[in-house]
C-alpha cells in the first residue's frame, strides 16, 4: 500500500471539518502540511477526492465512498495499535476532550491533575468552546456537555457535581441605586446582563423557578458577553454596578463572599442536572479515554449524589436550562 496513514488521516480530517484551517485546529497540525497530505494522496490515487472552493470543502463522489470504507478502517487500525497498550505497565497516549468554558472553569480542575499524577504515561489535550460540535469531527475522544445537548447514540457517564443551580447576582451599589428585585419579573424593570451563543442566538428567556412554579423571563440590558467566553467581563461589569448578572452559582461564590455581588431572588434559582462525560457507543475504548473513565467514576463511587445518577446513555428526559451566560 503506497497511501500512508498519515495522508489518509488528513483528508478525514479535512473531510470531518469542512475545510484546512478548521481541521488544522482540530488535528494541531499546519493547514499547509494537510493541504499537501491530501494533494499527494489524491495524486497517488488518481482522482480528485475533494471539491475545493473559497468558501467551503465538500468531498467529491469517489471521496465519499472512500470515506465510507476509511473511517471503520481508520478506526480498527487505531484499535489494533491500542491494544499494546495492555502489555504496559501503565495506560499511554493522548486524550483529547471538548469542553465548555464552565467545565473548564468549574469542573476539570479538581480532576485533571490527580488523573495526570495516576496516569503519567497519558497526555491530555483540553478544548475549551461553547460551539456544539461533533466530538470526532473534531478529532476529540470524549467532550462534556448537559444532558439537553447530548446526542442520543452517546454514552454519558456523570462528571462533576451532579446538582448544579443557575444564580442572579448584583452588585450593593446597584442594588442601592435600583433597588433588589423580589420577582423575577421584576428583571424587566433592571439592566441585565445577557450573553450570546456561537450561533448568535441570545441566551434567553432566563427560567427561574420556586414551589413548581416556572417563570421565564425575557430581560434587557447595555451589555451582550459571548456566552461561556466572555463570562468574566460579564461578572467584572456586574461588580462595577452595570447590571444584573446569571450565572453558575459556584461560579459566583467567591464574589459572595467577599462582598462584591449580593444574590439576587435566591429563593427562585433553579436547579438542574449536572454536567456529563460523553463518548461514541462502541466496543473498544482507547486506552487513554478508558483509564479516564475509570478514573471519574470512581471518584464518583466514593462521593456519590443526593440522586445516585450513574453512567447511563444519554438524551434522558428532565434536564433543566443551564444559566443564562455561562454555557
Amino acid at each position: 500500500m503506497t497511501e500512508n496513514l498519515g495522508d489518509l488521516n488528513a483528508f478525514l480530517a479535512v473531510a470531518r471539518a469542512g475545510g484546512f484551517r478548521r481541521a488544522a485546529l482540530a488535528t494541531g497540525s499546519a493547514a499547509s502540511s494537510l493541504s499537501e497530505a491530501v494533494t499527494r494522496l489524491e495524486r497517488q490515487l488518481g482522482v480528485r477526492l475533494l471539491h475545493r472552493t473559497t468558501r467551503s470543502i465538500a468531498p467529491t463522489e469517489a471521496g465519499a465512498r472512500l470515506l465510507e470504507r476509511l473511517v471503520p478502517a481508520l478506526e480498527s487500525v487505531q484499535t489494533a495499535l491500542d491494544v499494546v497498550n495492555h502489555f504496559r505497565d501503565r495506560p499511554a497516549g493522548l486524550l483529547r476532550l471538548n469542553v465548555p468554558i464552565s467545565a473548564a472553569r468549574l469542573v476539570l480542575p479538581s480532576i485533571i491533575p490527580p488523573f495526570l499524577a495516576a496516569y503519567p504515561d497519558i497526555q491530555l489535550e483540553v478544548v475549551a468552546e461553547e460551539s456544539f460540535v461533533d466530538v470526532l469531527a473534531s478529532g476529540c475522544d470524549a467532550g462534556i456537555r448537559y444532558e439537553e445537548r447530548l446526542e442520543q447514540d452517546m454514552i454519558a457517564v456523570p462528571i462533576g457535581p451532579r446538582y448544579q443551580r443557575s444564580a442572579t447576582a448584583a452588585s450593593p451599589a446597584y442594588l442601592a441605586r435600583h433597588g433588589c428585585p423580589e420577582h423575577p419579573r421584576d428583571l424587566l424593570a433592571h439592566a441585565c446582563i445577557r450573553g450570546r451563543f456561537p450561533s448568535g442566538t441570545l441566551t434567553t428567556p432566563w427560567e427561574f423557578e420556586r414551589d413548581g412554579e416556572i417563570v421565564l423571563v425575557e430581560p434587557s440590558g447595555q451589555l451582550i458577553v459571548s456566552a461561556g467566553g466572555a463570562t468574566d467581563l460579564a461578572v467584572a461589569a456586574a461588580c462595577a454596578g452595570t447590571g444584573i448578572v446569571g450565572i453558575f452559582e459556584e461560579w459566583l461564590r467567591p464574589f459572595f463572599a467577599s462582598g462584591a455581588l449580593v444574590p439576587v431572588l435566591e429563593p427562585w434559582w433553579q436547579r438542574y442536572s449536572g454536567p456529563f462525560l460523553y463518548y461514541p457507543g462502541r466496543r473498544h475504548l482507547p486506552a487513554p479515554l478508558r483509564a479516564f473513565v475509570d478514573f471519574i467514576q470512581a471518584d464518583f463511587i466514593q462521593a456519590p449524589s443526593a440522586n445516585g445518577v450513574s453512567a447511563s446513555p444519554a438524551g434522558a428526559p428532565g434536564a433543566k436550562n443551564t444559566p443564562p451566560i455561562a454555557g
